[in-house]
């Protein structure tokens, strides 16, 4: 029998029991019996006490904060615009002819009511003739109606008369029924001659109507032989050429007022509340001049796709130097607001979505403030909302929120 591998597992037994369920008796010979307990369990307390803070007390995030004061701000409103004629109307005809008139040719001032085309009459001035004729004859019948209306009254007077007559005869017995029978009969006919006397005058008054109309019509087919202006203005095109053929709806010409032009463009839904009617515009043209204006219309709904609303700006143009068409930047006026200029980085949002900005409170305290964004530059964003004077978070915003202690430093100033 092998005895050595035997002894050998159980010394490793043994001090594997000593090592784990005897640790403090092994440990004890190293010591020094004789310390008293308190001297051993200060350094567990010392211990106890270095850890503690750590344990209990969060580190400080450090943040960088710029100091801004509050600038009265010009809120003016800057537009890419076009121009545009004030009114354009196409002159076209209501009705066909030869044109008669020789043409007026495009650039040509215009005066309203001034004559652009003339359309060859024809026959219209025989059929007005006829028209008037007919309206004449009908107005020569009514005194001939009139009289037969009388007529038939005096007829109807006349046999009511010898109706009663008979009838009294009658009842003294000195006529026969026969004679009643044909009094009434004769009064019955001069009813009809009445009805039928005054349905002939109507006819003729309804003849004149008639005639009337047909005079009407064909002196408004005249009247639309020559093509007038409707406003002063400028000719964008040359008139109907002479000899040439315009049926219903062709062209005559095209006329623009450009005295005085109107502004147009469109200013974004976040600075539409900024402009007001009435409020002073400037316009840089393409060539480099300078136009200016007031603010005659704004829209009240915006442009599905891109949001916007149509402004417009009524410009005075004596000389008509300013054309229709032309590129311009237009400068609107607005209201001055106080505002800070910060770093467009330093904006943050809110756990509600809300735009603002983290500022330094009372004892190096957090505090989020909501901004309405004025205008966007190259040196950085003007915004409003804040306090007149502020210390902005512009480094460190996202990490920390309302009421949490910071440890601030002042950030270098970009702008």
């Amino acid at each position: 029998m092998r005895i050595f591998p035997i002894l050998t597992a159980i010394l490793v037994a043994a001090v594997i029991y000593l090592f784990v369920f005897q640790r403090d008796f092994l440990l004890s010979f190293g010591t020094d019996e004789r310390e008293t307990p308190e001297m051993a369990a200060q350094p567990a307390t010392e211990a106890e006490s270095t850890a503690a803070p750590s344990q209990n007390s969060a580190p400080i995030v450090s943040v960088a904060i710029l100091p801004s004061i509050a600038q009265n701000v010009d809120s003016a409103v800057t537009v890419r615009g076009e121009t545009r004629a004030t009114r354009q109307v196409d002159l076209r005809a209501e009705t066909s002819g030869r044109i008669i008139s020789r043409p007026l040719r495009k650039g040509a001032t215009v005066r309203a009511d001034q004559p652009m085309c003339e359309i060859d009459p024809g026959t219209r001035g025989v059929s007005l003739a006829e028209t008037e004729a007919r309206l004449a004859e009908s107005r020569a019948r009514v005194p001939e109606a009139e009289a037969r209306v009388i007529e038939a009254e005096a007829r109807l007077q006349e046999a009511l008369i010898n109706d009663r007559a008979a009838e009294k005869l009658s009842q003294g017995g000195f006529a026969s029924e026969s004679r009643v029978a044909s009094a009434t009969a004769a009064t019955q006919t001069a009813h009809a001659g009445v009805a039928a006397a005054q349905s002939g005058l109507q006819s003729t008054l309804a003849g004149i109507q008639s005639a009337e109309a047909a005079v009407a019509l064909a002196q408004k087919e005249i009247s639309r032989l020559v093509i007038r202006a409707s406003f002063d203005g400028i000719l964008e095109s040359d008139t109907a050429e002479l000899g040439s053929l315009l049926q219903p709806g062709g062209l005559c010409a095209t006329v623009l007022q450009l005295d005085p032009i109107k502004l147009v463009g469109f200013v974004p839904e976040m600075a539409v509340q900024h402009v007001k009617i009435g409020a002073k515009a400037e316009a840089r043209l393409v060539d480099g001049r300078k136009i200016f204006g007031e603010v005659s219309f704004i829209s009240r709904s915006a442009d599905r796709v891109t949001r916007t609303f149509q402004i417009e700006v009524t410009v005075p143009n004596e000389d008509l130097s300013v054309s229709a068409g032309q590129t311009a930047d237009i400068t609107i006026s607005a209201q001055g607001t106080l505002a800070h200029l910060l770093p467009g980085s330093a904006l943050t949002l809110n756990d509600n979505g809300t735009l603002g900005l983290r500022i330094l409170g009372d004892a190096n305290t957090v505090r989020f403030v909501p901004v309405t964004l004025i205008r966007d530059t190259a040196q950085g964003v003007w915004v409003a909302g804040l306090p007149r004077e502020a210390n902005v978070i512009v480094v460190g915003q996202e990490f920390v929120t309302d009421g949490v202690i910071v440890d601030p430093t002042i950030a270098e100033a970009t702008q």
